[in-house]
């Protein structure tokens, strides 16, 4: 793509392509990763004619999450363009979850369903297109086009430019509006400039890609970003599917700054030569039934999977302490919150009887139930991409075994393709942030609705579709908080849906590394800010 690289005013780009072969070439021979962690980082030393450069290792990118490339309009990719400094939203998220302006200055909603955005008037795309009112309508047109959950999200009709405002009008009226866009498929690219073969495109941000793969993102830093200078010159975004092989890599000095670490790791950085940034999410590990599924129909097997797993032991044991229980489908810190809901505790005894009064009976004595001569077995659908989702499938075959349940485990990266045969799985276990607008109507429009593009089990209630829409119409923030515990008790009370623990995001760095901060929303990672020694 031409146009990404037209503002760039210091090292070439062949310079650029250079230090990352150099690097590569390093790795490869095992020559990066004999420095001290205290140190600058052998992996920055590695790319010295490129100025400062930073390789960060992370298992929250690849094709398994959603997320491969940086086109804002494709599946959960605006996560990382967002994630990595190369797209900006309108909106932001502060600290405590509320939307504040970003690439706009502000907003009005001049009644319940029209919009009046404006925009910054110093900013420019890396290809060299300024951003005004027409370019942001040009990417909101595309977005409602072309990608799967935006439409359904913030139903816009039509959008309107003029100068540095856009006016969005919506089919019906839409109150969580801003926080939608400040999701990360809401990035402002330029689509004049296109989305190159690789999935690259022209953002906002501090840093511009310059090679795109399924495992692996090299950048640069865009010199002119409106934000100020960024302060590493050279960013390698680097792709591990296997925790060990990325807590290793930290500690050799292969890669300088970590996100996604096993939880047994965390204690190997307690030492002064890292430090830790963490903080909790709304990223939720939790299943949902198969209701296609003869076994994930059957409301008593349903109701003793969710009595049969031991969130607290998951919590406590496997994810050391680093997470907090799930109970509804929200952390406990929100207003919505798990605090809100009455579900289910673990209560093995309890959820034996429930299976002995349904008719699952261990008739041969080999410790699972069988009825009507059908062995009670679960298929067991997940993925290794999060690293908690295969601890979690080892603590539910475990405790799930002991109620008489024979749990069949897939954890495969090719969880996708599976999922889409409705005789393959019965519950799939995956990863979501559920509040990643700060609003507790993007889970249920995402997972639970007959229309929902995640509501992979064929999940449905009248009572939940007419709560929904109640929530998406409503205004205030207390009767939506309220609408959002009557939803979330509804699915639990079905046992359509059943929710573990939630994520405590860590980022772990060399102590030489400087403005990483891990963030409620799981979203921004690398700014302008962040800098190494």
């Amino acid at each position: 793509m031409k146009g990404i690289m037209q503002k760039r005013n210091g090292l070439s780009r062949l310079a650029v392509m250079l230090a990352s072969a150099a690097l590569a070439l390093l790795v490869a021979a095992g020559l990066v990763g004999c420095g001290s962690t205290s140190s600058s980082g052998s992996a920055a030393q590695a790319s010295g004619q490129a100025g400062k450069t930073l390789v960060y290792g992370t298992t929250g990118y690849g094709v398994q999450m959603d997320d491969a490339g940086l086109n804002p309009h494709s599946a959960y990719s605006g996560w990382s363009a967002v994630r990595y400094g190369v797209g900006e939203t309108l909106f932001k998220f502060s600290d405590s979850m509320k939307p504040e302006p970003w690439l706009a200055t502000g907003y009005e909603f001049t009644d319940d369903t029209h919009c009046l955005i404006t925009l910054r008037d110093d900013v420019y795309f890396s290809s060299g297109r300024k951003m005004d009112g027409q370019a942001v309508k040009e990417c909101l047109d595309d977005l409602i086009a072309t990608h799967d959950r935006a439409p359904s999200d913030m139903k816009i009709s039509q959008v309107t430019a003029d100068g540095q405002t856009v006016a969005i009008e919506t089919s019906e009226p839409c109150p969580a509006l801003i926080s939608y866009l400040c999701d990360p498929y809401g990035a402002i690219i330029d689509m004049q400039a296109g989305v190159t073969a690789d999935r690259n495109v022209s953002g906002t941000g501090p840093y511009i890609a310059d090679t795109v793969t399924d495992t692996e993102i090299t950048l640069h830093k865009n010199e002119s970003y409106w934000g100020g200078e960024p302060k590493v010159d050279t960013l390698v975004i680097r792709s591990f599917t296997d925790g060990d092989t990325l807590t290793s890599a930290l500690q050799s000095g292969e890669v300088n700054a970590t996100y996604g670490l096993p939880y047994a790791s965390y204690a190997l950085f307690q030492n002064g030569s890292y430090a830790i940034s963490d903080c909790y999410t709304s990223r939720a590990f939790f299943g949902q039934f198969n209701y296609a599924s003869p076994v994930g129909a059957d409301p008593a097997v349903r109701q003793a999977v969710a009595m049969g797993i031991d969130r607290e032991g998951f919590v406590d044991t496997l994810l050391n302490g680093r997470g907090q229980v799930g109970r509804g489908a929200f952390p406990d810190n929100l207003a919505f919150g798990g605090q809100t809901v009455t579900v289910a505790s673990y209560d093995p005894e309890g959820a034996r009887q429930v299976l002995e009064q349904a008719g699952w009976v261990d008739t041969d004595g080999d410790g699972i139930r069988e009825k009507d001569g059908r062995r009670l077995t679960l298929r067991w659908l997940t993925y290794p991409g999060r690293i908690e989702l295969p601890l979690l499938a080892e603590s539910a075959q475990a405790t799930l075994k002991d109620i008489g349940i024979d749990v069949q485990v897939n954890s495969s990266a090719n969880h996708v393709d599976i999922r889409k045969d409705a005789s393959a799985w019965d519950v799939y276990v995956s990863a979501l942030v559920t509040a990643p607008t700060g609003d507790p109507e993007y889970f249920f429009a995402s997972d639970t609705l007959d229309s929902s593009s995640k509501n992979f089990g064929g999940y449905h209630s009248d009572q939940l579709e007419a709560l929904y829409q109640q929530l998406h119409t409503t205004f205030d923030t207390a009767e939506r908080a309220a609408l959002a515990t009557r939803m979330q008790q509804t699915i639990l009370d079905d046992n359509g849906y059943f929710f573990a623990s939630f994520l405590e995001m860590g980022i772990v760095s060399q102590s030489n590394v400087t403005g990483f901060v891990a963030h409620p929303c799981d979203y921004y990672e690398i700014t302008a800010d962040l800098d190494i020694a």
